[in-house]
C-alpha cells in the first residue's frame, strides 16, 4: 500500500511539473507574440504557484500592460519580505520611471546605492541588477561608490572596464586600464587589443598618448606604460618615436637587442625602411659579440634592398648596396647561411645594374652548393630561369622552369614554375600554348598562382577575337616582357604605340594598368593614381577593376597620405567585389584604418 501511495504521489508530482512547464512555455509564447493580456493571466497563475521562479515574467508583463498599480503592489510586497534582494529594489524604481516620475526614480536608485553595506558582494549584486535593467550609468555609479565605501580605489576594475567598453566611453576605459596595469602588467596585451577595437580616429590615439604621458611623469620607470606608449607610436606610424622608446627599454632592461631586432621586422613590413635601418645599425654597433650582430647585418641588407628596389633610387645607392652584399659574402663566406645574400645580390645585378651574366654565374654557383635545402634550390632555380630571360637564353629559361616543375610536382614551387613557363610563352606570343597551361593552373592550391593564371588566361582570351586584337596583344606582351626586365622606358614606348598601330583595340584597361604599375615602380604616385582612377571610372567590371581599386587604396594609405580615401576604396572592394582575392586584406586594412583591429 505504501508503495502504491508513493507511486501515485510521484505520478501526480510529475504531472503537475509537466503541466507547469507547459503553462510556462505558453505564457512565454504569449509574451513574445505581444499578447500581454493572455500572458498576464498565465503568468499570474504561475506566479501564485512559484513567486520566485515566475516573478520576472509576471512583472515585465504587467509593465507591458502599463498595469503599474499591480506591478508596484507585487514588487513592493516582495521587497518588504526580501530587502536584500536588489532585483526587487531596482524594479521599484523601474515602475516609478515607467509612470513618468524619472526624478523620483533617480532618487530611489541613489538611495539604494547610498544604503549599501561595506560588502563587495552586495555592491556587485546591486550593480548587476542595474545592468540587468539596462541602467548602465547606475551600475557604474554603484561600483564607484562601492570603491569609496570599502576604501579601495582599484576595486571592481574589471567590472568597470566591461561597462566602459560596452558604453564606448574611451577616456574612462583608458584610465581604468591604466589603473589596472600598474598592479597587473600581464593585462597589457588584453588592454591594447580592447583599446584598438574602440579607438576610431587619430584623436582617440592622441588622447591615449596624453593619458600615458601623464602617468609616465608620475612613474617614468614603468615598463608596461612605456611599452604601451611605443605601441601607440606604432599605430600612428610615428616609427622614429617607437624605435626611440624601444631602444630606451632595451638599455634599461639590458635585453641586448632582442626587442629592437623583433621591431625591425615589423618596421620593414610597414615599409618604414629608414627607421628599420636605424634600429639594425644600433644592433650592429653593439659589436661582433652580440648574438644579433650577424642577423642584424643580414636584415639590414634586406631592408636596404626592399627600400631601394621599391621606388625611386639613386644609382650610387644601388652600387653601394652591391658592395655591401659582396662585403658580407667576403666576411662570412658563401654557404647555406648566406645563400639568401647571393640570391638578393644576383637580383640586384640582373635587374638594376645591368650585370645579368654576373648574376647568372652567382646563381649557378648557388644551386651547386652543398647543404642547401631542396626548397631553396627550387626558388634559386626559378630566379636563375628569370635571369636567362634577361640574357636572351629563352630555351635555357624554359628548361630550368620545366626541371623545377617536375621536381616539385603538385607543390606551390612546381606550380609557380609552370606559371613562369606559361608566362614565357605569352611573352613570345605563343598564346594558345600559354593559355592551355594557364587554364590548368586556375585550380592551383596557391590562391596567388591561381589568380595570376586566371588573369593572364582572361587577358589572352579577351583580346584574341580578331587578328588586330591578337597583333595588339603581341605588342602588349612585349611591353610586359620589358616591364619584367625592368626596362621601363622601353615598356612605356611600346604601350603608347599600341593604340597608334591598332586603333580601337580591346586593351585600353590593360594598358592603363601596366602604366600604373610602371609609374608605381618609378615612385610616381600621383600619375599612377590617375591611371588607376581611369580604370575604376570607365572599366569597373573588367579584368583589372578590383586590382585597380585595391592598388589605389594602397597608394592613398601608404604614399599619398589620405587614409580617408584609402578607407573608402577598401570598403568598395568589400561591397563591390566580394569575390576578389583582395577581400581579406581589404577587410583587414579597412578595420585598421577605422581603428577596429590595429595591432
Amino acid at each position: 500500500m505504501k508503495i502504491f501511495i508513493f507511486l501515485v504521489s510521484s505520478f501526480l508530482a510529475a504531472s503537475s511539473f509537466a503541466q507547469s512547464e507547459t503553462e510556462a512555455l505558453l505564457a512565454r509564447q504569449y509574451y513574445q507574440n505581444g499578447d500581454y493580456d493572455k500572458a498576464s493571466v498565465a503568468y499570474k497563475k504561475l506566479f501564485s504557484q512559484n513567486p520566485e521562479l515566475f516573478y520576472d515574467g509576471y512583472f515585465n508583463t504587467l509593465l507591458k500592460q502599463r498595469n503599474y498599480s499591480e506591478a508596484e503592489k507585487v514588487v513592493k510586497k516582495l521587497y518588504k519580505e526580501s530587502p536584500d534582494n536588489y532585483s526587487y529594489g531596482v524594479d521599484i524604481g523601474r515602475v516609478t520611471a515607467e509612470q513618468g516620475q524619472e526624478q523620483k526614480a533617480a532618487e530611489w536608485y541613489n538611495n539604494l546605492i547610498t544604503a549599501l553595506p561595506k560588502n563587495e558582494t552586495a555592491i556587485r549584486n546591486l550593480a548587476t541588477e542595474f545592468y540587468r535593467a539596462e541602467l548602465y550609468d547606475y551600475s557604474i555609479k554603484t561600483f564607484l561608490y562601492g570603491r569609496r565605501l570599502i576604501k579601495d580605489e582599484k576595486a571592481f576594475a574589471f567590472d568597470l572596464i566591461s561597462l566602459y567598453r560596452f558604453q564606448k566611453n574611451k577616456s574612462l576605459l583608458v584610465q581604468e586600464y591604466l589603473n589596472v596595469i600598474e598592479d597587473n602588467p600581464q593585462v597589457q596585451t588584453q588592454a591594447l587589443n580592447i583599446l584598438s577595437s574602440v579607438f576610431e580616429d587619430r584623436a582617440d590615439y592622441d588622447s591615449f598618448k596624453i593619458a600615458l604621458l601623464k602617468r609616465l611623469q608620475k612613474d617614468p620607470q614603468s615598463i608596461p606604460l612605456t611599452e604601451m606608449l611605443q605601441w601607440q607610436y606604432m599605430q600612428q606610424k610615428e616609427y622614429d618615436l617607437a624605435l626611440r622608446q624601444s631602444i630606451a627599454l632595451d638599455k634599461r632592461l639590458r635585453e641586448n637587442g632582442e626587442r629592437i631586432y623583433e621591431l625591425s621586422f615589423t618596421l620593414i613590413s610597414n615599409k618604414a625602411y629608414t627607421t628599420a635601418i636605424d634600429g639594425l645599425q644600433y644592433l650592429i654597433e653593439m659589436g661582433k659579440d652580440s648574438q644579433y650582430y650577424i642577423p642584424a647585418k643580414i636584415q639590414l641588407l634586406n631592408a636596404k634592398n626592399q627600400m631601394l628596389t621599391s621606388g625611386k633610387f639613386a644609382q650610387g645607392d644601388i652600387i653601394q648596396l652591391e658592395t655591401d652584399y659582396k662585403n658580407l659574402l667576403a666576411e662570412f663566406g658563401k654557404s647555406s647561411s648566406t645563400v639568401f645574400a647571393m640570391r638578393q645580390l644576383a637580383s640586384l645585378q640582373a635587374f638594376y645594374l645591368n650585370k645579368p651574366k654576373e648574376a647568372e654565374a652567382l646563381l649557378e654557383e648557388a644551386v651547386k652548393m652543398v647543404r642547401i635545402t631542396p626548397s631553396v634550390i627550387g626558388q634559386t632555380k626559378l630566379e636563375l630561369g628569370d635571369i636567362y630571360i634577361l640574357t636572351g637564353e629563352l630555351w635555357e629559361s624554359s628548361l630550368v622552369y620545366g626541371q623545377v616543375e617536375k621536381q616539385f610536382a603538385d607543390e606551390p614551387t612546381g606550380q609557380e614554375a609552370k606559371f613562369r613557363n606559361a608566362r614565357l610563352s605569352y611573352y613570345q606570343g605563343d598564346f594558345s600554348w600559354a593559355k592551355a597551361q594557364l587554364d590548368v593552373l586556375k585550380s592551383s592550391t596557391s590562391q596567388l598562382i591561381a589568380n595570376d593564371a586566371l588573369n593572364l588566361s582572361l587577358l589572352i582570351s579577351e583580346n584574341s577575337d580578331t587578328q588586330a586584337d591578337s597583333n595588339a596583344l603581341k605588342m602588349y606582351s612585349r611591353a610586359d616582357m620589358a616591364i619584367f626586365k625592368n626596362k621601363l622606358p622601353e615598356a612605356i614606348t611600346i604601350l603608347d604605340s599600341i593604340d597608334k598601330q591598332f586603333p580601337g583595340n580591346s586593351l585600353v584597361d590593360d594598358i592603363l594598368m601596366s602604366k600604373a604599375k610602371i609609374l608605381i615602380k618609378q615612385a610616381n604616385w600621383q600619375q599612377a593614381a590617375v591611371q588607376l582612377q581611369q580604370i575604376i571610372a570607365n572599366y569597373s567590371y573588367d579584368l583589372w577593376a578590383d586590382d585597380a581599386v585595391f592598388t589605389l587604396a594602397d597608394l592613398y594609405e601608404n604614399q599619398l597620405n589620405d587614409p580617408a580615401k584609402a578607407k573608402e576604396l577598401y570598403q568598395k572592394i568589400i561591397t563591390d567585389y566580394p569575390g576578389s582575392m583582395f577581400i581579406s586584406e581589404a577587410r583587414k586594412r579597412f578595420r585598421n584604418l577605422r581603428g577596429d583591429n590595429i595591432g
